[in-house]
């Protein structure tokens, strides 16, 4: 008995017809990249959706009809960012960084943070100065990040009992330099993603995706 709910196979003329498709979407690629006004210009962005959306279109029918993949993949449009919307010669210019940290090995984050506790407290000779972390992460953390450079914590991590998760730097375009203290109290409420130039992002996720493409390849090393 055949399974009414499962989807019809696409015919070979279907199969064909998105083969047409993704020409097509590479042809009007290539003029909109050719007639490009810009580094980000927004018909380029729209040329390259609609070749990813025509490309996975044809990569599934061909897979449905044939049981074949295509030899390239083209990130979706999820993957990217919006158009750039900004600027042409920003004037300024914000860096927006976010990094996560697991504390995986509280005690060595109280030590490491009592540590520079003593040190400062031996720097003052004034013992009615001196922060005693005792068991409180919360008080470890505000030491260790009152002391070090984000960057100096990414780099030494491991010491202060941390473990990285992701993170992301973005570099937005700006008109003008904002005002002095004019955003301190929500830096991040105005990150605009039609306005960054680049982003960098980390993440265990991309190593995983590393580790499958190796297993899935049978080539000897």
């Amino acid at each position: 008995m055949s399974d009414a709910s499962a989807p019809a196979q696409p015919t070979a003329a279907e199969v064909r017809a998105a083969a047409e498709a993704v020409k097509a979407a590479l042809d009007r690629h290539l003029e909109a990249v050719e007639r490009r006004t810009g580094e980000d210009d927004p018909a380029v962005y729209a040329a390259f959706n609609a070749l990813a959306a025509a490309a996975e279109a044809y990569d599934e029918r061909l897979y449905d009809r044939y049981d074949e993949v295509t030899p390239f993949e083209i990130p979706g449009a999820d993957d990217s960012m919006p158009p750039y919307t900004g600027p042409d010669e920003p004037n300024a210019l914000s860096v927006l960084i976010r990094r996560d940290y697991a504390v995986v090995e509280p005690q060595r984050l109280l030590a490491q943070a009592q540590r520079v506790a003593d040190l400062d407290r031996d720097e003052t000779a004034d013992d009615t100065s001196a922060a005693v972390v005792g068991a409180s992460v919360h008080a470890a953390l505000g030491v260790l990040f009152g002391e070090f450079e984000p960057d100096e914590i990414a780099s030494r991590h491991k010491e202060f009992g941390l473990e990285e998760g992701d993170s992301t730097l973005w570099v937005s375009a700006a008109d003008d330099l904002p005002e002095p203290g004019e955003w301190l109290s929500t830096p991040f409420d105005q990150a605009d993603p039609e306005r960054v130039v680049c982003r960098f992002d980390v993440s265990s996720v991309f190593d995983d995706e590393d580790l499958d493409e190796d297993l899935d390849d049978p080539s000897p090393a």
